[in-house]
């Protein structure tokens, strides 16, 4: 599990060594960082009896000296500076400090000027500055994520800061690899450039002895890309399961919150799906909706087969065996209960909002060509009182990425008629996306219908026919991730930083999506691996997107470039 181990492992050497009582003492970002990896359980096994945010120890003044604090935190100036605070008038008997990402000198000086009573008892850097979702699926849960969207020139210091915790992400990750990549980009990005260059420059020139790892026979590839390249993807339902529920309810940090979901018990309002700690997760994240739906009641069928035998107890031997199972018997019941309340709640949706129709016509715009028909169905859903407004955004968004050049004229007729159907509709939005996503501004060929062989493989599986209507979407990534097997990533398209190239086949491939992954990709990546094993992609992106973050992201850098333009208009 090569993410999540990594990250396993800088939390194990922080707690192994240090004995007795502690208090782990994390930031927003860390948290999210150490929940992913370690359960509260295993936080006990390690004597951690105390979980604190810095900023509440900050604000509290009670002294805890029998406690050892253990402190992993983001190198910010505004972290480093709760350290010199909290150094300053110490509360714990000894300090463990370890650092998420490089330090500077002038932070460590700080620390060491700050540590006047000389409780530190260590300073290290452990590189896990990066959220390990899955064995290879990370992001860096910005929270300002649409600024990807926006020309440089509108925030320059904002900008500057997310594309600064990109490449510390992109560094972490390659630390604890212990790789050093050779980095491409895609062209047509500016963004992907400018964190590909930066990346570059850390890695070889300002840090070259920190990364200078033994040498591979073909370097491992780092490869930039923009989520605007497919901005189809984000906006499609979802019919397997992981991405499923990010859709419809949601996923945050590997926790879903089900407090607004129907009658739920307290210890199940928010659950853990985790494919390291949730064995039928594990075995059923990318299954479909109709076999999780059969594959959860054979779960509750061998459940009630065990509850039987437990009602079954009659001797003191039988007594004495089911309080040694009950751990394991508890744990049944917890994970049957969450399963069949995710699935419950989800089949709930689907009724209410008519996502089978919907989805149907959302397939047809993403995989199959027609645009008479297109615009028939696109309508007659736009008329369905049944049809929720995000669901009619999404259809004539779907319809526009894909039929811009050939139909303008349909297009402005489906984007009156969502004006006049959709209250919380935002004016211009659906243009917004075609200026940021539209055809002029993609590298790769998100259709299918500018390579003969795409249109071979589309015109094949159109005549085979798909296994299920619902998922016959392919995201963009699976052709790249194939041309980069077969090594036909062009560099006009995906040009190297400085005078690399690389000849052969890299054993190892981290793809970056500025703007965000999609759990439909994280599927795509894990599937591949699993079918190729001379080959290892990692997928990672800024934040984790469904439908709901994308349009979000997307309305807030409309937002932004409205107000701008107003601006220069009146200066002007």
């Amino acid at each position: 599990m090569v993410l999540v181990s990594a990250v396993r492992d800088y939390i194990n050497r922080m707690l192994q060594d240090i004995s007795g009582m502690k208090v782990l003492i994390l930031d927003s970002h860390t948290v999210s960082i150490v929940s992913v990896a370690y359960s509260q359980s295993e936080l006990l096994q390690k004597e951690v009896f105390l979980v604190e945010l810095v900023d509440s120890i900050s604000m509290s003044k009670e002294p805890m000296s029998h406690l050892k604090a253990v402190y992993f935190l983001r190198p910010t100036s505004e972290n480093i500076q709760q350290m010199r605070r909290q150094l300053s008038s110490p509360r714990f008997g000894e300090y463990h400090l370890f650092f998420s990402n490089l330090l500077k000198d002038t932070q460590i000086h700080i620390l060491a000027d700050s540590d006047e009573h000389e409780i530190v008892q260590q300073l290290q850097e452990f590189y896990a500055d990066f959220v390990a979702l899955d064995a290879y699926h990370f992001s860096l849960n910005i929270p300002s994520n649409h600024l990807y969207m926006l020309p440089v020139v509108v925030d320059p210091p904002s900008l500057q800061r997310f594309c600064d915790r990109v490449v510390d992400g992109l560094a972490a990750v390659f630390l604890a690899l212990k790789r050093r990549p050779m980095i491409r980009y895609q062209r047509t990005s500016d963004i992907a450039k400018r964190i590909a260059q930066e990346t570059a420059k850390l890695m070889y020139q300002q840090e070259s002895g920190l990364f200078d790892f033994r040498r591979m026979e073909v370097a491992p590839l780092l490869l930039v890309i923009d989520r605007r390249d497919d901005p189809v993807t984000p906006l499609l339902n979802q019919w397997t399961y992981q991405a499923m529920v990010h859709e419809l309810i949601g996923i945050q940090d590997n926790k879903v919150d089900l407090r607004n979901v129907g009658k739920v018990p307290k210890d199940q309002q928010e659950v853990v799906l985790s494919s390291e700690q949730d064995a039928f997760f594990k075995a059923n994240m990318y299954e479909n909706f109709g076999d999780i739906g059969m594959n959860i009641k054979q779960m509750v069928d061998e459940f009630q087969q065990v509850t039987k035998s437990n009602q079954n107890i009659q001797t003191i031997e039988d007594m004495a065996k089911f309080v040694d199972n009950y751990p394991e018997y508890r744990k049944m019941h917890g994970n049957v209960s969450k399963h069949v309340a995710l699935i419950t709640e989800m089949s709930k949706i689907v009724e209410e909002r008519k996502l089978m129709l919907v989805s149907e016509t959302e397939q047809e715009l993403a995989c199959n060509g027609g645009q008479g028909a297109a615009f028939e169905a696109v309508t007659n859903l736009l008329n369905d009182e049944s049809v929720s407004d995000i669901d009619r955004l999404r259809l004539v968004m779907l319809y526009a990425l894909r039929y811009e050049k050939e139909s303008p004229v349909q297009l402005m007729q489906l984007f009156n008629k969502l004006a006049s159907r959709s209250a919380k509709y935002k004016p211009g939005l659906v243009q917004f996306l075609l200026k940021q996503a539209g055809v002029d501004k993609r590298t790769g060929d998100l259709y299918g219908n500018r390579d003969l062989l795409n249109i071979a493989r589309n015109m094949a599986r159109g005549l085979k026919g798909v296994e299920n209507v619902y998922t016959q979407h392919q995201p963009l990534l699976s052709q790249t991730m194939e041309s980069i097997i077969k090594g036909r990533v062009r560099d006009v398209d995906y040009p190297f930083v400085g005078n690399h190239f690389q000849q052969g086949r890299p054993q190892d491939v981290v793809i970056f999506i500025v703007g965000g992954t999609t759990y439909e990709e994280a599927r795509s990546v894990a599937l591949l691996n699993a079918t190729n094993p001379g080959i290892r992609f990692i997928l990672g992106g800024s934040a984790v997107l469904n439908s709901r973050r994308f349009l979000k992201d997307l309305e807030e850098a409309q937002r932004i470039a409205r107000s701008t333009a107003n601006v220069q208009k009146l200066s002007t």
